[in-house]
């Protein structure tokens, strides 16, 4: 066990204590799951607030990053899943993260389950059922993807992810209206939104979605912290494992991957296709600016990944231009033409 994961144990411990010492009580932070028709993915977090449920109302959404990530989590906390007239116990980990699944029969489309812990009031969380004859979804990243970002700079990482207000994010120009094109062109499919970023900041990444149009999906991000074994979790390892849980829990879903050329997306998808190419429908990538590829520190501007692939890879700058390519392949209906208008 490494000797930071131990200090950050003791820590977390500590505020614990000191929290409850000063009248803290638990509350579940609830995230949008999905699941199938006869199971679902729970996912939120246990943490402890002092705070009232009126003077949550009054809390203003356009919070600085940073307070995001001085939360005080309830370790291991026991937490109640209330699904129609069913409930179940599960337990969050020691970052007070709850993602487990849970065996229920649901119908397909969006379901609404209740979680509470330690007798807090009970938090509504949506889930997505996929219809199990759905043979199409869509995996986006969003750091880069459809939210201008620039995440690989360290500086300007920290900068955006503890300083900037969250209304100061920009969305990447095109990519609402094309994830809108797509689910409303594929009804039923999946959406989850894929990322490397902290469960702290998952509350600000949905209004962020909600803000700017994007169609409603499951969140799924990473830990903030050490590990037994590491000093950071590895972005990488978090999205390939959960591509490969995607291919276990959908054998009969096809994804359409969207991400970036300014991370480690390309080569994550390229070995995702290679070993799974029945589960891959398109790869799109969209590409950053000079700019911003030179301050994302990418130093591989080609297109070798879609040279020798059994599955068509898409580039382009925005959500307009990804949009054109997918009409060429099928994937989307081609939109309709504006009249012109007579001078």
């Amino acid at each position: 066990m490494s000797r930071a994961f131990r200090v950050d144990h003791a820590v977390q411990s500590w505020r614990a204590e000191r929290a409850r010492a000063a009248g803290y009580t638990a509350e579940v932070t609830p995230y949008t799951g999905y699941g199938s028709t006869s199971w679902v993915r729970v996912l939120g977090r246990v943490l402890l607030a002092k705070r009232s449920p009126e003077q949550r109302k009054d809390t203003p959404t356009g919070a600085r990053g940073w307070r995001s990530f001085v939360s005080v989590p309830v370790a291991n906390a026991e937490v109640s899943v209330h699904i129609g007239e069913r409930s179940f116990e599960i337990h969050a980990d020691r970052s007070g993260l709850i993602d487990e699944t849970v065996d229920v029969d649901l119908e397909p489309g969006w379901r609404r389950i209740g979680l509470s812990s330690e007798g807090s009031d009970v938090a509504t969380a949506l889930v997505f059922i996929v219809d199990p004859q759905t043979t199409f979804g869509v995996v986006s990243d969003i750091d880069d993807t459809i939210m201008v970002t620039a995440l690989p700079r360290p500086l300007l990482a920290a900068w955006h992810s503890f300083v900037v207000n969250e209304h100061a994010r920009a969305t990447t120009p095109g990519m609402p209206v094309l994830y809108e094109r797509l689910t409303s062109r594929h009804p039923g499919a999946p959406l989850i939104y894929l990322s490397t970023g902290a469960w702290n900041v998952a509350p600000t990444l949905t209004r962020f979605l909600s803000r700017n149009l994007y169609p409603a999906g499951a969140l799924l991000l990473t830990d903030w912290g050490p590990t037994a074994d590491r000093l950071f979790r590895s972005g990488r390892q978090h999205k390939r494992g959960s591509l490969e849980r995607f291919a276990r829990e959908f054998p009969q879903i096809k994804w359409v991957l969207f991400g970036d050329d300014g991370q480690h997306d390309e080569s994550i998808y390229h070995d995702f296709v290679a070993q799974h190419p029945d589960h891959v429908r398109a790869v799109c990538i969209r590409q950053l600016t000079p700019g911003e590829a030179v301050l994302a520190g990418s130093n591989w501007r080609g297109h070798a990944s879609s040279s020798d692939s059994p599955v068509p890879w898409i580039y382009a700058a925005d959500g307009a231009g990804l949009a054109d390519r997918l009409e060429n392949i099928g994937l989307l209906e081609s939109a309709p033409q504006q009249p012109e208008v007579e001078a």
